[in-house]
């Protein structure tokens, strides 16, 4: 496989400022792991290999485990999540797939663990990794 394009140099400032979104999220106050669980999970369903690369080796090093990483892709059917994770995968998977829309349920099980703020980072985080999966689709960004 080859890449199509080079987007960050063809057009840095179109690239910065996708960037700046990345930049203002690693500011945030969302858990790393939890970060990372919504990049993986996202680039999961987009099939980026290159996230999925990325964000999975980002994860270990913050600690994420090797088990947990596995079953990311069937979190429904584990016990290795916790309500709260569940809660934002849950909502990862629903932005990701937004013809289906966020249901008030999935919408709800999230506020009932953030605050508006947090949500609204959660929120800019997926809408965010899912830009990058298309960005690195699109261009054929390769693994290796």
């Amino acid at each position: 496989m080859e890449s199509r394009i080079d987007i960050p140099k063809v057009d840095p400032a179109a690239y910065q400022a996708m960037y700046a979104l990345e930049k203002y999220l690693s500011a945030s106050k969302i858990d790393p792991i939890l970060s990372e669980l919504i990049k993986m999970r996202a680039s999961q369903i987009n099939g980026c290999a290159f996230c999925l690369n990325m964000h999975s080796a980002d994860a270990r090093k913050i600690g994420e485990t090797e088990q947990r990483l596995y079953l990311l892709s069937a979190w429904k059917e584990t016990t290795l999540f916790t309500e709260k994770e569940k809660a934002v995968i849950a909502l990862t998977e629903e932005v990701t797939l937004i013809s289906n829309h966020v249901s008030d349920a999935t919408y709800n099980k999230v506020a009932s663990f953030f605050n508006e703020t947090e949500i609204t980072n959660i929120i800019m985080a997926i809408v965010t990794i899912n830009a990058w999966n298309r960005l690195a689709i699109t261009a054929k960004v390769i693994v290796g």
